[in-house]
């Protein structure tokens, strides 16, 4: 999912992800160059929580819990307006953070062994990862011909489960928001 490298994607992984189809015109040839996770079968998206549990874990039980958990939430609008920066990654980010926090913290309520991105960022801004691990010189590229088409909104009503499966990201089920 997003930053990480296709070299550590691992048979058995699981991740909840927000798809944002509303991206994809703007966003997919930039995401199908330059983030491995496009390639692996992730759509554009925006991480509630990865890495969830191993999909050994995963059974009806852990199904029904997360869509009981997500089920609280309420649908809403994210307006995606503006690029921002991780050291070596680009990414379109929201003024609608709160809504992505307040998934990520719930799940994490309820599955407090599975910090997002294993623990390892003190604060987790909602975002969708465009391009990685690339020069200076592509991610200016990739950010201006981004900044001609937005904004976009986005229609937020629910949460894809994905697995890999030692190949590919493929979605295992889907949670609807309120």
């Amino acid at each position: 999912m997003a930053d990480d490298d296709a070299q550590g994607f691992r048979a058995g992984q699981s991740g909840l992800i927000v798809r944002v189809p509303e991206a994809e015109p703007l966003v997919r040839a930039w995401r199908d160059r330059f983030d491995p996770s496009a390639g692996a079968g992730v759509p554009a998206h925006v991480t509630v929580l990865f890495p969830f549990l191993d999909t050994s874990l995963i059974d009806e039980g852990v199904c029904a819990a997360v869509g009981e958990v997500l089920g609280r939430h309420q649908s809403f609008e994210a307006r995606f307006d503006h690029c921002g920066r991780f050291p070596g990654v680009l990414y379109v980010a929201t003024e609608s953070e709160t809504g992505f926090r307040r998934l990520t913290e719930a799940i994490v309520e309820r599955w407090p062994e599975n910090p997002p991105f294993g623990g390892q960022f003190d604060d987790v801004v909602p975002h969708l990862t465009i391009a990685q691990g690339q020069s200076e010189a592509v991610l200016e590229k990739a950010e201006a011909d981004l900044l001609t088409g937005l904004p976009f909104v986005a229609q937020v009503s629910s949460v894809d489960l994905l697995v890999h499966d030692g190949t590919r990201w493929r979605q295992r089920a889907s949670f609807p928001l309120r």
